[in-house]
């Protein structure tokens, strides 16, 4: 299963390592996920996209920036709408996940489990071991270490030169789905096995 995450970020949060005196804590505000069958064509077989309220750690409800929502698309209106608490996204995640191994463009889990519940004062649902980093699979279906530092998820899809349905950088589940399409490809074309998941 691949997986992406949207957490706080303010302009130059990033730069400033979140230490600025009016940077959010990264929490997520979405996450996205997709389903890859290893066998039969490696086809997509369901996929998840929950947005998540974030608060800060003394229990108040952040408001988005605008600088988030520029960047992700996500406005407050859709989290007010549809957000869902922590707790409930870490129970989807756990259900969808069921027994696969997590895998994300890096380490999203930190923000995902470790920051995010953190924060908030609740225990994981899924241990560290249950996660990956992609990465690993294009270093190992071929693709240069050096590509790989300044190839974000989104534009991996590009890179390998693989037609898709259109996707937007920066949203949790087309970023996930970059990394599907981009891993169905090499898989097809025998530069990646079911080994390399294990």
């Amino acid at each position: 299963m691949f997986f992406d995450c949207e957490f706080l970020v303010t302009e130059d949060a990033r730069r400033r390592f979140w230490c600025g005196p009016y940077d959010p804590d990264p929490v997520i505000v979405q996450i996205g996920a997709v389903k890859l069958a290893l066998t039969d064509e490696f086809q997509i077989v369901d996929t998840l996209k929950i947005f998540i309220q974030p608060f800060d750690r003394n229990g108040v409800p952040y408001e988005l920036d605008p600088f988030f929502t520029k960047l992700t698309g996500i406005t407050q209106d859709v989290v007010d709408a549809e957000g869902v608490s922590l707790s409930e996204a870490n129970k989807q995640i756990f259900d969808f996940a069921g027994a696969s191994k997590l895998w994300s463009w890096g380490k999203d889990e930190l923000n995902m489990m470790a920051t995010s519940c953190y924060i908030a004062g609740i225990e994981p649902s899924l241990p560290a071991n249950r996660f990956d980093n992609a990465c690993q699979l294009l270093l190992a279906a071929g693709m240069p270490y050096e590509d790989i530092k300044r190839t974000p998820s989104s534009g991996l899809v590009s890179y390998f030169g693989i037609e898709h349905p259109p996707l937007r950088g920066h949203d949790a589940l087309d970023d996930a789905l970059s990394i599907a399409y981009v891993v169905q490809h090499l898989m097809s074309e025998k530069r990646l096995s079911v080994s390399d998941f294990e």
